[in-house]
């Protein structure tokens, strides 16, 4: 059975938020030998839409026709299309009919200014959480979240999230088997849980000009260790009161935050690659406590150690 996918675009998009979760469809229909995925680019006037890179994608116009999937993307142009009375109208019908909505980025404006995220947990880039949070109260921001689905409707975060999101819809549809093989064929890794942090996942591209990135690097050596903002500041020569200040300024988290997130990435490692007893994991990275580490897995990744091992090791 083939499913109608509709990207929404609008002036200054973002070009990747609508070319990764395409591409996807795309390499998934290709996978299962037929048209599973219909993809259509529509937008508030048929015709060419200029990206923020200026590179145009030609669009279909609003129709009533039901789909299976609405994804909204994201860019420097979500802010006038959160205040189109048109796009917001469309949005709000595709939700009466669609069987998900889902958004890249800062789409997730849009998705909240048509009251679609009141009441629901929703995820955006790191950068615009806060802003998200602040003009749409009702929304339950999670802003370390990649990607978060609430019932039918799917957030994610900056860029290549809506990748990882995209992963997850053809996961659901077909199956992880399937969307493995179709991250195989993207050259990306299969596939970032949504609740991986977007925290660990700036850490992940490396800045060697950070102030704080020395410290991360040991810290991730000593994970087994205990890791108190004390040792930390000591360690960055600097008083607690004005390292915490720092460390949070310059990566937008706590340090404690940030020590459970290395351990949590690395503690996902050893469980998804690994043969360890996860007790043994635990101990390994530093939660002490299998149940400790349980928990952990379960805020920020929706699942327990064993569920990821499991799909981890799934044909």
């Amino acid at each position: 059975m083939s499913r109608r996918v509709d990207i929404l675009i609008f002036p200054q998009f973002q070009l990747l938020d609508a070319a990764g979760p395409i591409s996807v469809f795309e390499h998934a229909s290709r996978d299962l030998g037929s048209a599973t995925y219909r993809v259509r680019v529509i937008a508030r006037h048929a015709g060419a839409v200029a990206s923020s890179s200026g590179i145009e994608m030609i669009a279909a116009g609003f129709a009533d026709s039901p789909v299976d999937t609405l994804l909204v993307a994201g860019g420097l142009g979500t802010r006038e299309s959160a205040a189109c009375d048109q796009t917001l109208a469309f949005v709000r019908n595709a939700a009466v009919h669609a069987g998900r909505i889902a958004s890249v980025c800062s789409g997730a404006f849009i998705l909240a200014a048509a009251g679609l995220l009141d009441g629901r947990r929703a995820a955006t880039h790191w950068a615009r959480a806060s802003e998200l949070a602040r003009a749409y109260p009702r929304v339950k921001v999670e802003p370390d979240s990649i990607f978060v689905r609430d019932r039918n409707i799917w957030t994610s975060a900056g860029i290549t999230a809506g990748i990882d999101l995209a992963l997850a819809l053809v996961a659901e549809d077909h199956g992880e088997s399937v969307a493995k093989r179709v991250a195989q064929q993207l050259v990306v890794h299969y596939r970032r849980p949504g609740g991986q942090s977007q925290f660990s996942a700036l850490l992940d591209l490396g800045h060697p000009e950070g102030r704080f990135t020395a410290l991360l690097g040991w810290a991730r050596e000593h994970l087994d260790e205990k890791l108190p903002v004390e040792r930390l500041a000591d360690r960055a020569a600097m008083s607690p009161r004005n390292f915490a200040r720092a460390f949070t300024a310059e990566t937008g988290a706590t340090p404690a935050k940030a020590i459970e997130r290395l351990r949590l990435e690395a503690a996902r490692i050893h469980v998804e690659h690994g043969r360890e007893p996860i007790d043994r994991v635990a101990f390994a990275t530093g939660f002490s406590d299998p149940e400790r580490m349980r928990r952990a897995f379960i805020r920020a990744f929706g699942q327990p150690p064993q569920a990821l091992r499991r799909a981890a090791r799934a044909p």
